[in-house]
């Protein structure tokens, strides 16, 4: 991330332009850019008309889900908003998706880091998007006693932020992970018997 933001020259259009190229088929507007890559929405604004003047995106008028209260409840509504979404005919298209998914990776040490806080990990094994491996079921596996979800889940947007992609992740408590492995669980199985890497390992799991 250190030298994309260089070559970028900020952390912010980093993010933004890996949601739009990582993700061609969804648009976004500033107040969802901002949800997703953790910046305010003044600055993914500024970005993002950047990025329009280059002709990497360009505007589109899309539905979204938005939250508002009825009757003390949080009711889903869906409006129309107006947005931007990748410019698939932009004619650097292809070599920045292949520059930047190959510097597209976080250090081991980091996303552990990140996920430490919720508890005391014993197992996390990253698949999928984290290795290039479109068919895993799950890109992240997460092992550990006292699971704290909440604060999981906020170290997993995140991460998400950071890679530019959703990212889909199980989590299981440790007695409940050894029940499912000893039983050959299906997703468990399909984790651990195709690519992936564990990045850390304390119940010795082969």
């Amino acid at each position: 991330m250190e030298t994309l933001t260089k070559l970028f020259g900020s952390i912010t259009k980093v993010k933004v332009v890996k949601q739009f190229v990582f993700n061609p088929e969804v648009a976004f507007d500033a107040s969802l850019m901002a949800n997703r890559t953790k910046e305010t929405v003044t600055k993914v604004r500024a970005e993002m008309s950047l990025l329009e003047k280059m002709d990497l995106i360009k505007r589109r008028v899309f539905f979204k889900t938005v939250y508002r209260k009825k009757n003390g409840q949080k009711i889903g509504v869906r409006v129309k908003a107006n947005g931007w979404i990748l410019n698939e005919n932009f004619e650097f298209l292809r070599p920045l998706l292949a520059f930047l998914v190959s510097l597209n990776h976080l250090n081991p040490k980091d996303i552990v880091r990140k996920l430490n806080r919720g508890g005391a990990m014993k197992l996390i094994v990253m698949s999928g998007v984290f290795i290039q491996n479109t068919e895993s079921r799950v890109d992240l596996l997460v092992v550990g006693d006292h699971i704290k979800k909440g604060v999981i889940d906020s170290a997993i947007k995140t991460i998400e932020a950071e890679i530019g992609k959703e990212i889909r992740y199980a989590v299981f408590e440790t007695s409940d992970f050894k029940y499912r492995f000893g039983l050959y669980d299906k997703l468990v199985r399909d984790i651990l018997e195709f690519p992936h890497e564990k990045i850390l390992n304390k119940l010795g799991v082969v």
